[in-house]
């Protein structure tokens, strides 16, 4: 049988919500279902993303600090709040929820696909690229100094990368990294794509200019009709991005991709990714790797 508190309401709450105050569950804010209901209907609005049932607690932590940020009392006032305007609240919303892994070079097989690929055309071919999923970097970083290992110095090659999250996509930009983050590039690609820090900046690394120059940092949310590109890409990577979308936005968003990508261009995709059922726009063509139709 379900136990119940016996514990009184607090002044001004709702009996039924009584068993879920910080006195019953050691929290600082009043934290129920319904709640958690909110949010999974506006992040879903707002960045197609489906946060699952056992999202609670990651959840209640990460929005916990947009409510002391903005001086709310309570979940509900502060969603309520939220809906009632539209401004920059919005972006800490969605950047509070978005989850950032990553690594330079994660996933190794993919740039070996991808230097096999940018071998295939001619010398001097031009090359558009786009990461969709920048993170804090290391993707784009990642993609771009293949293309110069693969390429050469003089290459031809241009990566657009987006993310979401404004706070990830303004460290990407800034190509700062602890020494520690990059113990798994080689001697090799530390001493020609990065530059060491000295001083007070002892223990970090910058990429070089020629990486950054090669990229542009923008702000792209997938689900939305705005996309800023006009040519096509022959390559996208959308690493362990559509595992936070339901079936039918997973569709709409490998739609949209399919429309600005070059027929026979690559499609990456991340590891627990697949869409066979999608054969009509890619075909696979390696371990999590398409070919667009």
């Amino acid at each position: 049988m379900r136990q119940t508190s016996t514990l009184p309401s607090a002044p001004g709450m709702d009996p039924a919500e009584s068993a879920g105050s910080p006195l019953v569950q050691g929290r600082e804010f009043v934290w129920a279902d319904a709640d958690f209901a909110r949010v999974q209907a506006l992040i879903y609005q707002r960045a197609g993303i489906s946060l699952h049932d056992g999202k609670h607690a990651m959840v209640y932590s990460r929005l916990s600090r947009r409510l002391r940020e903005t001086g709310h009392a309570s979940f509900r006032d502060y969603l309520s709040w939220l809906e009632k305007h539209d401004g920059p609240e919005w972006q800490e919303f969605v950047n509070a929820l978005t989850t950032n892994l990553t690594a330079f070079f994660r996933e190794p097989h993919h740039f070996e696909i991808l230097s096999s690929h940018l071998r295939s055309k001619p010398a001097g071919t031009p090359w558009r690229a786009w990461c969709n999923a920048a993170s804090t970097g290391e993707e784009p970083y990642s993609i771009v100094m293949t293309a110069l290992e693969t390429l050469g110095a003089k290459a031809t090659f241009k990566l657009w990368a987006s993310d979401i999250d404004s706070r990830v996509l303004a460290s990407a930009a800034a190509g700062v990294y602890r020494a520690e983050n990059l113990k798994g590039l080689s001697p090799e690609r530390l001493q020609r794509f990065f530059l060491k820090g000295k001083a007070s900046n002892a223990g970090m690394a910058r990429v070089k200019p020629e990486l950054q120059q090669m990229i542009e940092f923008l702000s792209v949310n997938l689900i939305r009709d705005d996309w800023p590109f006009r040519d096509p890409f022959d390559v996208v990577f959308c690493r362990n991005v559509m595992i936070y979308f339901d079936a039918a936005t997973q569709r709409r968003v490998l739609e949209r991709i399919h429309r600005v990508m070059k027929p026979g261009g690559m499609l990456f995709v991340g590891h627990a990714e697949n869409f066979s059922e999608s054969r009509d726009l890619f075909t696979l063509r390696g371990k999590t790797v398409y070919e667009r139709r």
